[in-house]
């Protein structure tokens, strides 16, 4: 079958920011300028076509993202909705893992803030190009040069504005439409809330010495990438909007600097520039270096060229359980194509599978499509055994693609049926939960039998336990949230585990030794073998690792898992006849848990970076509150009408702070938290935990 719409044409790109700073709304504006939705959705009111779970329309916020897709100037736009808030960054992290370009959008008042940042140094790791949408520029104290300062200072970036806002004079100052440093003209909004017409008129006379500064440092950015772009600039020679817009292009792409656009989403000012520019600036699927992968055989690196004649190769990023249709699996195609009813192969698990429906996703609503082709987006049904971060391919030519990475959770809480019957239901909708996301940590305390969920946040387990109730009829009595802590070892040591038992018939042993020391922060477990002349065979060194991990998940300390470690494995001895993989495996797990103890055992806890916006009045007692708390200010920032603290503080410390913070400042203050860093427990405080946890061990 042939494309309806050439590769060339297609954008996928993302729509990312920090909480409330319009992302859902420029979304829904999108969507009816493009002519997907006839009446625009709105946040506040819960109508929203991008935030369809309930949760979301009650909380007026975007929690998982939405896939959906549209057309502008005869391009095919694959548009993904993410969520701002920390605790669901994973949904951020997937959905650039597999998109080419993204919006980064900012509030006009609040700026770069905490969030933008992290989403920033997301798109950053998977090298995304970015355009920026500064929105809410009808707001009082909207500034659009301090937001482009703030991306050059937080974000490392070389922000190149492409409009100058226009706005009325005096005490009432309305913004009113921009000047578009490209085309040379301006664009301005009629006083009603429709904005879909807009009128092109001249350049005001008072912004036409400030619009023509600003367009020399638009040429200057521009020539940094188009050297005969510099030569007519220095000749004198008029440069052309085309000309600018192709040079900028290449820059966009190359990441040498990101254009910058403003506007007002929720009174639809600026929608169809931000269109314009997602397809003059936004890279197609052949614009980017093809994605390369290794063979799973060899390991020898793959290519896989954004072609249809190309070998089938995709990525599943997302998981979903669809009450309808079941289990949905979220493809981003690499190369190739392939058809409904197509055996495919799962590089990751080494299963086949057949692609049972293929579907065009638009929100929780879908349309089925005959194929898919290199550069799509779209979900399938059939796929039971994937989970997020499989590669689908072609048997014939398998490859595996780099997996995600996402964040190790920072809070768990034990999770209990209240039932008999909710007992049998439990543990198939925390199954199917966990597989959805990839922050979810599902496991059993072994001293207590206890069901211990552990997410990103309190918001992350709350939804997740609504979710048991309203999704899958699972009523749980769910206990307190408890920090996620983690244990490491502060020194080097050795340790020696000898395994034998004798009655009667064939015996048991195993007998290793092993060294441990710390290891780079984020590492986890670092396994060395450093076996020589088969003192331990080949085959039982799995088993000893295996013995190792154990150890290390269930924890030493306090029974939080022991991460940032190196093992060495360098000395042994086996039977010929008793020595069984069982056997091996406890003597590691004996030598690694007296190890850790010689070597000296401490607590980590959650570091968490916060940033307080409350009136100056109240800065004082916030800051003294932030003290109490273990936490330490580390800057200031002054914005209208309110002061900004920044600051880092244990996790632990800020249980009920949202409460605490509104109390302080009579409900003006605001605040916004994402993960830092982990960070050793003082002395007392670790003592306290440990102390904690046994009393509760023993009871």
């Amino acid at each position: 079958m042939a494309r309806q719409i050439p590769i060339e044409r297609i954008r996928n790109i993302g729509i990312m920011a920090h909480i409330d700073a319009g992302k859902t709304t420029t979304s829904e504006r999108i969507l009816f300028y493009t002519g997907v939705n006839y009446k625009v959705g709105e946040v506040h009111d819960g109508t929203a076509t991008m935030d369809w779970m309930a949760q979301e329309q009650e909380r007026g916020i975007t929690i998982t993202s939405a896939a959906t897709t549209c057309g502008w100037r005869e391009h095919r736009i694959h548009l993904i909705d993410t969520p701002g808030h920390v605790d669901f960054t994973a949904e951020v992290e997937r959905s650039l893992r597999v998109l080419d370009g993204a919006v980064a959008v900012f509030c006009a008042v609040g700026g770069v803030e905490p969030q933008s940042e992290t989403v920033w140094r997301q798109a950053d790791k998977y090298r995304v190009p970015r355009i920026a949408f500064v929105n809410k520029m009808d707001r009082v104290g909207a500034d659009f040069e301090r937001v482009c300062d703030g991306m050059r200072e937080r974000l490392a970036t070389r922000p190149v504005a492409l409009h100058l806002p226009i706005v009325t004079d005096g005490p009432a100052a309305e913004f009113r439409g921009v000047v578009d440093l490209v085309a040379q003209r301006a664009i301005l909004w009629p006083d009603d809330e429709a904005g879909s017409a807009y009128v092109e008129t001249e350049i005001p006379a008072s912004l036409v010495a400030a619009a023509a500064t600003a367009r020399d440092r638009i040429i200057e950015a521009a020539s940094d990438v188009d050297e005969r772009l510099l030569a007519a600039y220095v000749a004198g020679r008029p440069i052309t909007p085309d000309e600018l817009r192709a040079a900028l292009r290449r820059g966009t792409i190359a990441l040498r600097f990101t254009p910058v656009l403003c506007g007002s989403a929720s009174r639809n000012r600026g929608i169809s520039t931000l269109l314009d520019a997602v397809v003059d600036y936004l890279p197609s699927p052949v614009d980017v270096p093809a994605v390369r992968g290794v063979a799973p055989d060899g390991g020898a690196a793959v290519e896989c060229p954004p072609r249809d004649e190309e070998p089938f190769a995709a990525l599943v990023f997302k998981i979903m359980t669809d009450p309808f249709v079941g289990h949905l699996a979220f493809l981003r195609v690499y190369s190739g194509r392939a058809s409904v009813g197509a055996m495919v192969w799962n590089a990751t698990r080494g299963t086949r599978e057949r692609l049972g429906r293929l579907l065009k996703m638009h929100a929780n609503k879908r349309e089925e499509i005959a194929e898919v082709g290199a550069g799509d987006i779209a979900a399938v049904v059939g796929l039971r055994g994937a989970a997020t971060g499989d590669t689908i391919t072609d048997e014939r030519h398998p490859v595996l693609l780099e997996a995600m990475e996402f964040p190790e959770p920072v809070l768990r809480l034990a999770v209990e049926p209240r039932t008999r019957a909710d007992q049998e239901k439990l543990g198939s909708a925390l199954g199917k939960l966990v597989r959805e996301d990839p922050t979810l940590r599902l496991q059993t305390d072994p001293d207590t039998g206890q069901t211990l969920l552990a997410g990103m946040g309190e918001l992350h387990l709350e939804i997740i336990v609504d979710r048991l109730r309203r999704e899958h009829g699972v009523e749980a009595n769910v206990g307190t949230p408890h920090v996620a802590y983690r244990e490491t070892i502060t020194g080097s040591a050795e340790a020696e585990g000898r395994y034998v038992r004798q009655s009667g018939g064939r015996g048991q042993y195993g007998h290793v030794k092993l060294r441990i020391a710390p290891a780079a922060d984020g590492t986890g477990l670092v396994f060395e073998n450093a076996l020589v002349g088969g003192v331990v065979p080949r085959e039982f060194v799995p088993a000893i690792r295996a013995g190792v991990e154990e150890v290390l998940d269930a924890g030493v300390l306090a029974g939080y898992p022991l991460r940032d470690i190196r093992v060495e494995l360098y000395d042994g001895s086996y039977h010929d006849v008793d020595s069984s993989e069982i056997a091996f495996k406890i003597a590691a797990a004996m030598a690694v848990r007296d190890a850790c103890r010689s070597a000296g055992l401490t607590l980590l806890e959650p570091l968490m970076r916060l940033e307080v916006s409350v009136p100056e009045e109240y800065t004082g007692d916030v800051i003294g509150d932030l003290n109490g708390r273990r936490g330490r200010v580390q800057n200031f920032e002054a914005r209208p009408g309110v002061q900004v603290i920044q600051a880092v503080a244990p996790l632990a410390a800020l249980f009920g702070y949202a409460t605490e913070l509104r109390s302080i400042t009579q409900g003006r203050g605001t605040y916004s938290m994402h993960f830092g860093r982990y960070e050793e427990v003082p002395k007392p405080i670790r003592e306290d935990v440990v102390a904690r946890v046994s009393g509760a061990l023993r009871r």
